[in-house]
């Protein structure tokens, strides 16, 4: 038996459930992600939005045909960009000196 085998074995025997998550490495990277070039910086700064696309409705006659969920929802990094985002607006404010009021 294969050294995989006998820890998922293991874990399932004992109650633990044991999760498959894709994304938890591109996660851990962004998270981890160092902001130190001011182009870097603004340019996620600028790419990122600040608040999460709003939903909508498509209506076809007075009638709603099809739903579009706020963009927020359906992205599975979404707390993780906004967080890149943020440091990058702090590393422009506080390490560059720039004014960011303009993409806030």
């Amino acid at each position: 038996m294969s050294s995989a085998t006998a820890f998922l074995k293991n874990h399932v025997l004992h109650g633990v459930k044991v999760q498959f998550k894709p994304l938890q490495p591109l996660r851990l990277w962004l998270d981890t992600l160092k902001i130190d070039n001011p182009t870097v910086a603004y340019r996620i700064a600028q790419l990122i939005p600040a608040q999460c696309p709003f939903e909508r409705d498509i209506t076809l006659f007075g009638h709603t045909i099809a739903h579009i969920p706020p963009m927020c929802k359906i992205n599975p990094l979404y707390e993780e960009m906004v967080g890149l985002r943020f440091r990058a607006l702090c590393f422009l404010a506080d390490e560059c000196g720039k004014d960011i009021s303009a993409l806030v």
